[in-house]
């Protein structure tokens, strides 16, 4: 497994697996468009990938301008390997060395995306108006679990 950076040249292959999810699957593929992904990894915050074989089965991106958690997707066959766990604390990392401001994100409730940012350390605020849970977490609540680490 290599985990690195995301670049422009990886969109098509962030789109292949956000489009093969089961769970928190878009209603429509053109609701993200190549654009979206590129303006969030270049401009609006940064994106890593996970790569097997030159093949990207993970990503995950968050936005310093939206202090959002936009996307966390592993590709289905690749889960329960430590992809989406390593994404996420890269990505956490990384985050927290930018900014100490709280970050937020969304997910359905019932996934196993619910069950993975709780047990992350994530606290759910509440609901947004689509219906799904909202979660923070601070800088503060990041540093400590990062220690227990």
């Amino acid at each position: 497994m290599n985990f690195r950076v995301a670049t422009i040249k990886d969109i098509t292959q962030i789109q292949f697996v956000r489009n093969a999810v089961k769970e928190n699957q878009l209603s429509d593929p053109a609701l993200v468009p190549d654009e979206d992904v590129e303006d969030y990894i270049i401009n609006r915050g940064r994106g890593w990938v996970c790569e097997i074989d030159d093949k990207i089965v993970g990503f995950a991106i968050v936005s310093l301008v939206d202090n959002n958690v936009w996307a966390l997707f592993v590709q289905p066959g690749y889960d329960k390997q430590g992809i989406g766990k390593r994404l996420h604390d890269d990505m956490m990392n990384w985050y927290f060395a930018q900014t100490d401001l709280t970050v937020w994100l969304s997910t359905s409730p019932g996934t196993r995306a619910e069950i993975f940012y709780r047990k992350a350390g994530w606290q759910q605020t509440g609901f947004i108006k689509s219906g799904e849970i909202k979660f923070e977490m601070t800088a503060v609540i990041w540093a400590s679990k990062e220690k227990l680490l």
